[in-house]
């Protein structure tokens, strides 16, 4: 065992070195004179004169046992500047100038010297090593407290029950760029946030039926439809895409980096999107008959229809503002782990707009019977159905709170913009707003042609072809996008986001990866689900409208296997706004909505005018398919040469391959049955059912021969939340 530490270890003999001038052997004066070389030892005999009570003392040539049990902190070497440096072995010692004077009780303590004076082994710097005692070392290994981690509140609703500290699992060591949970937790958001938007998708069916039952589907629903679509375009051209694309990252970032977890900044972000939109809903409320004339000159020729489009606006434009507070009080919650609000929160506007069309109906009666137009609707027919649907959306923004107030977050009005990150996001929000406008203009062709294109087949005598019928099927069409893509992507892109501000591009592409393989188990199926069975599904779903159901039937089908690469195209995007790339995007969508609004010109001037909305539903998956191309190569090309291509061609090919007769038998089917019972209600759902069954046999049988793993895993979770 050693002896305490008493500050003289690995010090040296000191004194000076022997002159280079001098002759080996020759006296110095003043030095003792060096002994003269020992001859070689007898490893038999022991040399009684080899001790040196006056060598080093070097803490690395001890017995390593004893060294272990030296306790340092029992024994601590003194503090830098106490310790005297080495100097020649027989020279009187010097007087310190600060010696114990025993006539004085509190003697003032050394000065700190400029540097370290303390020689310790091993290389340690005197004024950073700490010294620890082996007893506190054994006695508290096991109370090393792990670093928190700077995002465990953004996924804090995805965990499970809290355990009690004896169910605490021990902390791992760094995990891989994928960790073994990820896809577990991951999956559970996404169920919640899959079945509020079942729910709101179901209420919005139930919502357009009734609304089609009350003013069908033909010209007079053509000029609420552009109404209630002024809104939603003119806001998400304003900051829609903005803030749902570019603030995620920066609200994960302001969470992560500011002291008050992010809140200011969310504040900061509110207020701005309240003043912005006020200040653009009042505008846009006032010129409203030239956003009407702007979105179909056929009814701006026809002053009938003209006065209700632009009533209709008044009270729908107002709707924006309220979009805007929705979806940034959502991209708040989102971002804090709370991803069910924005979800569930839209069933209350369906309900809200349900009650109004049926209050209509009750009033006023239903389509069917009361065949209600732009030339005998009343005014306060107007003015109750534009009411209702601005209540709606009031109603959706402010239930938004309650979710707030659980989070932790409280809304305050914050004018302090400058200096504070959001220049950065609005100038990556320059180019999501050339993304949103290139995507609006070719909205607004589709949306011009289609209302011309359905007014003339409505002259006809084929109602149900307008832009009303586009719409409605653009709906039922992105339903599958919106249960499976949106909600495991909005669980995702939080992660993805971190991913890429750690530069770790494998973690990015394993999310992209598992984005794309998981939502095509559900969206390639659907796709070819809507190529089959399109027609009875509209028709059963529209049967309240009159013989206009069939026509949305047949743009459904055409939309059908375009869902494909529009939710391909959804997923591969939010790779480059995880990287805070918007300038790709825009010119993506620049690409998409180019062969869009080309191929739908295309389809009003050779198709007839009953045909003419269905090319246009077909051009719609169209351009997707080519922006797919494009921005597959260039993320790829970001990502370092690896988007896990193999893999996903591998699961969308046999997913394919397991679609083609599964729809085929299913399409075969609806056809017998339809011809059998007619297509009416009856029919209609008898035909559905049928070829669904049917369908889903047919895939399941040869999905199960071509070992999808992504489906086998998917229906393995499914059997075990069912307990079988």
């Amino acid at each position: 065992m050693n002896a305490p530490y008493d500050g003289d270890r690995a010090q040296g003999t000191g004194g000076p070195a022997p002159s280079q001038g001098t002759a080996p052997g020759t006296p110095v004066p003043g030095q003792v004179p060096a002994p003269a070389p020992a001859p070689e030892p007898d490893p038999y005999v022991q040399d009684a004169y080899a001790y040196d009570p006056y060598r080093s003392q070097d803490l690395s040539a001890q017995d390593p046992v004893a060294e272990v049990l030296y306790d340092r902190a029992s024994h601590p070497p003194p503090p830098p500047g106490t310790f005297q440096e080495p100097g020649p072995l027989y020279a009187a010692p010097t007087a310190p100038s600060y010696s114990p004077d025993p006539r004085v009780w509190a003697q003032t303590p050394p000065p700190e010297p400029d540097g370290p004076s303390r020689h310790l082994p091993y290389g340690d710097h005197a004024t950073t090593t700490q010294f620890v005692g082996v007893d506190s070392l054994v006695t508290n290994a096991s109370d090393e407290q792990s670093a928190p981690d700077a995002f465990a509140h953004l996924y804090r609703d995805q965990e499970a029950a809290p355990r009690t500290p004896a169910e605490e699992a021990p902390v791992a060591a760094p995990a891989p760029s994928k960790p073994a949970g990820r896809a577990s937790s991951l999956l559970k958001s996404s169920a919640l946030m899959a079945a509020g938007t079942i729910v709101s998708r179901i209420t919005g069916f139930l919502r357009t039926l009734v609304i089609a039952g009350a003013i069908g589907v033909g010209t007079f629903n053509d000029t609420y439809q552009i109404a209630n679509t002024l809104p939603t375009m003119i806001y998400v051209l304003v900051g829609g895409g903005a803030l749902n694309a570019v603030f995620i990252p920066q609200l994960v970032r302001a969470m992560k980096n500011d002291d008050d977890g992010g809140q200011a900044y969310a504040n900061r972000l509110l207020t701005l999107v309240v003043v912005l939109l006020a200040g653009i809903t009042t505008i846009c409320v006032l010129a409203a008959p030239v956003f009407i004339t702007m979105m179909s000159p056929k009814i701006a020729s026809d002053p009938q229809q003209m006065d209700v489009a632009v009533a209709f606006a008044r009270y729908c434009l107002p709707t924006m503002f309220f979009m805007g507070v929705h979806v940034v009080l959502g991209q708040i919650l989102n971002a804090r782990g709370r991803f069910g609000a924005m979800m569930w929160t839209p069933v209350l506007n369906n309900i809200v707009v349900i009650a109004t069309f049926g209050a209509f109906i009750w009033a006023f009666g239903g389509f069917t019977t009361s065949g209600v137009n732009a030339a005998t609707v009343t005014p306060e027919g107007v003015r109750l159905l534009g009411l209702g649907t601005l209540l709606g959306l009031t109603v959706q923004a402010l239930a938004m709170l309650p979710y707030l107030r659980d989070a932790g977050f409280k809304p305050r009005l914050r004018f302090d913009w400058r200096g504070h990150g959001l220049g950065k996001a609005a100038r990556l929000a320059k180019w999501t707003f050339f993304f949103v406008l290139a995507n609006q203009v070719g909205l607004v062709v589709v949306t011009q042609l289609a209302t011309w294109a359905g007014a003339v087949a409505e002259k006809q005598g084929h109602p149900g072809t307008g832009i009303t019928a586009y719409n409605y099927a653009l709906l039922l069409w992105q339903m599958p996008q919106a249960i499976i893509t949106v909600s495991v992507m909005t669980a995702v892109l939080p992660r993805i986001s971190r991913s890429a501000h750690d530069g770790d591009a494998a973690a990015v592409r394993d999310d992209i990866s598992y984005g794309l393989r998981t939502s095509a188990v559900a969206i390639v199926p659907c796709a070819f689900a809507f190529l089959a069975l399109g027609v009875p599904m509209a028709t059963l779903l529209y049967a309240g409208s009159g013989s206009g159901a069939q026509n949305i039937g047949y743009i459904l089908m055409a939309f059908g296997l375009g869902l494909i690469p529009y939710s391909i195209q959804y997923v591969v995007l939010r790779g480059f706004y995880a990287y805070e790339d918007t300038r790709t995007p825009f010119y993506n969508t620049v690409i998409v909505a180019a062969v869009n609004a080309a191929v739908s010109t295309l389809s009003f001037f050779v198709l007839p005018a009953r045909w003419a909305v269905v090319g246009m539903a077909a051009a719609y998956g169209l351009g997707y398919a080519v922006g797919v191309g494009v921005a597959w190569r260039r993320l790829r090309t970001r990502l370092g040469g690896d988007l896990d291509g193999a893999h996903v061609m591998r699961t969308y090919a046999r997913l394919t391959g397991a679609c083609v007769p599964a729809a085929a038998v299913a399409g075969a089917v609806a056809f017998g049955v339809t011809q059998w019972l007619g297509s009416g209600v009856t029919g209609s759902a008898t035909a559905l059912l049928t070829g669904g069954i049917a369908l889903a046999a047919v895939f399941l049988i040869a999905a199960k021969r071509m070992r999808i793993e992504e489906l086998n895993a998917m229906v393995g979770m499914v059997r075990g939340r069912l307990g079988r």
